[in-house]
């Protein structure tokens, strides 16, 4: 692990991307529809959002839902991933789960080996579906062997700070795999993170857009409960410095 754990955030603009670099983050992890998990990014807002400078881990997932994906659904990811990675993306965060709950290796094997094909050394990441899986240690164990870079997980519990411990436990399981920590991750949880050995610490550090709408509000979906919700998630600048300044102080 390195000195320092990375910083990563969550973002679905490019402006949340500005707002993450100018606030002390290392990379972006670049979805939309951050309100239901995080869909796979348009190869239009991925390459906005390289422009911005930092480097780009882009989530492929073509549906909310579960992770247990069909071989049509596996097709559209792995092309999901080599668009992405043609739109500027240092890496892809993929997973797949069976019905049984095991990591799906042969379709992580298929996307993984979608991103190696373009030719460029990417990072490829295993998402938050390690976090539903029957056994989320067992699940990272596979990792390396499997190629992956590193692995996004809340140790299995609702946020990554009741799932300490088994979060340590896959650090332990997974050698040469950068385990981060993430899922309600707040600053203040920075400091037992890393000493549980993390070498990242993943924050959405969102807030709710203000509200710009005139006339009439009417819902659109199932999302729109009332007009005070029926809005979208921006990248709180503070969040971000005060995550910064969390990992300064716990080196």
């Amino acid at each position: 692990m390195s000195a320092r754990p990375a910083l990563e955030i969550a973002v679905t603009s490019p402006a949340g991307a500005r707002t993450a670099r100018e606030n002390g983050a290392d990379r972006v992890e670049l979805c939309t529809a951050l309100e239901l998990g995080g869909l796979t990014p348009s190869a239009a807002l991925v390459e906005a959002v390289a422009g911005e400078g930092l480097p780009v881990q882009v989530l492929v997932r073509c549906r909310p839902g579960d992770f247990v994906h069909d071989a049509q659904e596996i097709a559209l990811m792995a092309a999901e991933v080599r668009s992405v990675i043609a739109s500027g993306a240092s890496g892809v965060v993929i997973g797949a789960l069976t019905d049984e709950g095991a990591l799906d290796t042969e379709a992580l094997a298929r996307l993984a080996g979608a991103a190696r094909a373009t030719g460029r050394p990417v990072d490829i990441t295993l998402h938050r579906a390690v976090d539903q899986s029957a056994d989320p240690v067992a699940t990272a164990a596979l990792l390396p062997s499997l190629g992956l870079t590193r692995v996004l997980t809340s140790g299995g519990a609702p946020t990554a700070a009741e799932g300490l411990a088994a979060i340590a436990a896959m650090a332990v399981a997974a050698p040469g795999v950068e385990v981060m920590a993430g899922g309600g991750v707040r600053p203040a949880d920075i400091p037992a993170l890393t000493a549980a050995g993390v070498a990242a610490v993943h924050l959405s550090a969102k807030t709710r857009a203000q509200r710009r709408r005139g006339g009439t509000w009417v819902p659109l979906g199932d999302r729109g409960a009332s007009a005070e919700q029926d809005t979208h998630f921006v990248t709180d600048p503070a969040v971000v410095a005060e995550a910064r300044r969390a990992l300064e102080a716990a080196v």
